[in-house]
C-alpha cells in the first residue's frame, strides 16, 4: 500500500525477521564478538541479555551463520519445560535416539553423554542454545549446569548459550545459582540503539526497500522524537515508523513530520511524545519523582552507549561498544549561541564557571590532540588527520570520569542557550574544567543542572577499526594493533601480522589486567584508549590540565 506511494519495493518496517534487513549496530557487533569468543573458548556458559525488541534474535542468526562448520547445535525456543522435557528436546534437536515411552533424567543424560563423547572423537563441537532463558525454573537451571560436567580430561564437551531478558542476569545472581554463574565464560547485555544508530537503522531499512540514498523521508528532528519515544528499541522503531509512513500516505505528504509522530506515538504507545520523560536506568517512575522534587530542573539526557549523539533521549546503562564516527547535531536543532562567560576580572555568577560559547571548548579540545587547525565542525563524522570524534551520553558523572580524558560536555545555560564545558577530570565532588583563566575547579553540583548528559571526545583509532577485534580476526587493522603493542613492549617484531592469534590475545589479556579492564582478550575501544595513552598517543585528563596550564589556554 503506502510503500508504492513512496517509491519503495516493499514495506520497510515489518516486525518480521528478514535477513535482507539485517542491521548490525556497533553494539550488536560487540555482542556477537563476545558470543563468538565464548564459543571459541570452549565449555561453560555464554550469557546474552537484552530488553524485548533490542535485537537478540538478530544476534542469534548471525551467531548461527558464523559458527564453525564442525559445530552441531541444539536450539531450544520454548524454555517452559521441566528438566526431563528439556533434555529430551535437546536430544531431539541433535538427533539422539532414546526411549521415548518413559525416559528418565539418567537415561537422557547417559544418551547425551555418549553422543557428546562420539562427537568429540569426530572432532566436532556441540552447542546448546536456549532462548527466553529467563523463564527457566531453578531445577532446570541446575540440571543444565550439571550438563557442563560432561567432559574429557582436557575440555568440556558441551557449550551452553543462554539468551534472555535482563532479569535472567538477576536470576543467575541468586546465591543458590552461584555455581552456574561462576561458569559463565562470556556475557553481554545488549543495549538499545543510540540516537545516531536509530537514524542509521531507519535509513538502512528504507534503502533496502528501495529508497535512493539522497532522499529524506524522516527529517532529523523527527528521528529524535522517534528515539525518545522508543528508547532506541528496534521493534518499537519499526512499529512507529510504519504507522508514520501510513499517516504521511494518508495526508499525501512526501515526508513525515512531528504532527504525524505525535499521532503515531499516541496510537502505538499510548503516550504523548512531547510530555514523555526521558527514560533512565532506574525507571521512569523514579525519574519523575526526582525531577518533580527538583522543582522543574531541565530533563537530563543519557544513553550509555559509547557512540550516541545529540538530543534528549533515553538512557540505558553504559556498555562498551565498538566505535563508529558520529556527526554533530544538525543545524536546525542547534539553539541560539550562548553569551560568552563573564570576564576573568569579575567573579563568575554561581553555576556559570566553565560554561563556554559553542565551539570554544571544541576548538581547544582539538588542539590537545593535533597541531592542525580545528575544523569548522569540531566533531566531524569522518577521520581527520587520524583523529576521530566519539559522541556519547551518560546518566552519571561516573560514566564520564572512567574515560579519564578531556571530554566536551553539552550544556544548557539557565537562560536555555546552548553552551559547552571542557571537562578536564573529576576529583571527588569537584570537576576540573576549562575556565576563563585556564583549568579551574568547579563543584559538580554547580555543573549538574546545566549538563544535558551528552559528551564528546577525540581519539586516534587504528585505521579501519570499526568493531572489537578478537582471536581469529584478520586484516591490516590487526597488524596495526599488534604493532602498537610491539612499540609498547620495545619489541622489533610484533606478536601477530594480519591474523589475531593466541599470542596477541594473551598479550591483550595481560594489558587489560594491568589497567583494570575486563581481561577478555578482545580489543575494543576502552582497551585501545588505554593503549594509546600508554604510547603517548592520547592525553589523560591530568596531562591535558598540565598542557593547558603551561600554554596559558583560557
Amino acid at each position: 500500500m503506502y510503500h508504492q506511494y513512496f517509491g519503495l519495493t516493499e514495506a520497510p518496517f515489518s516486525i518480521a525477521v528478514n535477513p535482507r534487513y539485517l542491521f548490525m549496530s556497533p553494539r550488536h557487533r560487540d555482542a556477537l564478538a563476545h558470543l563468538l569468543y565464548g564459543v571459541g573458548a570452549g565449555g561453560g556458559f555464554i550469557l546474552l541479555t537484552g530488553e524485548v525488541g533490542t535485537g537478540k534474535t538478530t544476534i542469534n542468526r548471525c551467531l548461527l551463520e558464523q559458527l564453525p562448520q564442525d559445530t552441531d547445535i541444539a536450539i531450544i525456543l520454548n524454555p517452559a519445560l521441566d528438566a526431563r522435557e528439556l533434555l529430551a528436546s535437546a536430544c531431539d534437536e541433535l538427533g539422539i535416539a532414546y526411549d521415548s515411552t518413559n525416559p528418565s533424567l539418567k537415561s537422557l543424560t547417559d544418551e547425551l553423554h555418549r553422543y557428546l563423547l562420539a562427537n568429540h572423537q569426530r572432532g566436532r563441537k556441540t552447542v546448546l542454545l536456549i532462548d527466553e532463558a529467563q523463564h527457566l525454573d531453578f531445577e532446570v537451571l541446575e540440571q543444565i549446569r550439571l550438563l557442563t560436567n560432561l567432559e574429557t580430561n582436557s575440555e568440556k564437551l558441551l557449550q551452553i548459550i543462554l539468551i534472555g531478558q535482563p532479569e535472567l542476569a538477576t536470576l543467575l545472581s541468586r546465591p543458590e545459582l552461584r555455581q552456574l554463574n561462576q561458569r559463565i565464560t562470556a556475557r553481554y547485555n545488549l543495549e538499545p540503539l543510540n540516537l545516531d544508530e536509530t537514524a542509521a537503522y531507519i535509513r538502512h531499512r528504507l534503502q533496502v526497500a528501495g529508497m535512493s540514498p539522497d532522499r529524506e523521508i524522516f527529517p532529523r528532528r523527527v528521528v529524535r522524537g522517534i528515539y525518545r519515544a522508543t528508547r532506541g528499541i528496534p521493534r518499537l522503531i519499526n512499529v512507529l515508523c510504519d504507522r508514520m509512513l501510513l499517516g504521511a500516505y494518508g495526508r499525501n505528504k512526501s515526508r513525515v513530520d512531528k504532527s504525524m509522530l505525535r499521532q503515531a506515538v499516541q496510537e502505538v504507545l499510548g503516550t504523548d511524545v512531547d510530555k514523555a520523560p526521558r527514560w533512565r536506568p532506574w525507571g521512569v517512575a523514579a525519574a519523575l519523582v526526582l525531577l518533580a522534587g527538583a522543582g522543574g530542573l531541565i530533563w537530563l539526557r543519557g544513553d550509555g552507549g559509547e557512540v550516541p549523539v545529540s538530543v534528549a533521549a533515553p538512557a540505558p546503562a553504559p556498555a562498551v561498544a565498538p566505535i563508529v564516527a558520529e556527526g554533530a547535531p544538525d543545524a536546525e536543532a542547534a539553539p541560539s549561541p550562548a553569551p560568552v562567560a563573564p570576564p576573568a576580572a569579575e567573579p563568575a555568577p554561581p553555576g556559570t564557571e566553565g560554561l563556554l560559547a559553542p565551539g570554544e571548548g571544541g576548538a581547544t579540545l582539538w588542539t590537545l590532540v593535533t597541531n592542525t587547525p580545528p575544523p569548522a565542525n569540531t566533531c566531524p563524522a569522518v577521520l581527520r588527520d587520524g583523529v576521530q570524534c566519539v559522541q556519547g551520553e551518560a546518566s552519571t558523572w561516573d560514566d564520564v570520569a572512567v574515560l579519564d580524558r578531556p571530554v566536551l560536555l553539552d550544556m544548557v545555560t539557565a537562560e536555555r542557550f546552548a553552551a559547552e564545558t571542557l571537562l578536564l577530570g573529576i576529583d571527588d565532588r569537584e570537576a576540573w574544567v576549562l575556565g576563563s583563566n585556564g583549568p579551574t575547579r568547579v563543584a559538580l553540583a554547580e555543573l549538574a543542572p546545566h549538563w544535558t548528559g551528552f559528551y564528546s571526545y577525540l581519539w586516534r583509532p587504528p585505521a579501519g577499526f570499526d568493531k572489537p577485534l578478537a582471536r581469529g580476526a584478520q586484516g591490516p587493522v590487526v597488524a596495526q594493533v599488534a604493532q602498537r603493542f610491539a612499540e609498547l613492549d620495545g619489541m622489533e617484531q610484533p606478536l601477530a601480522d594480519e591474523l589475531f592469534n593466541e599470542h596477541l590475545e594473551e598479550r591483550v589479556r595481560l594489558f587489560q589486567r594491568q589497567h583494570t579492564l575486563q581481561p577478555d582478550g578482545v580489543v575494543g575501544q576502552r582497551t585501545l584508549l588505554k593503549l594509546n595513552e600508554a604510547l603517548g598517543l592520547e592525553l589523560s585528563a591530568e596531562a591535558a590540565r598540565r598542557q593547558l596550564s603551561t600554554s596559558g589556554e583560557g
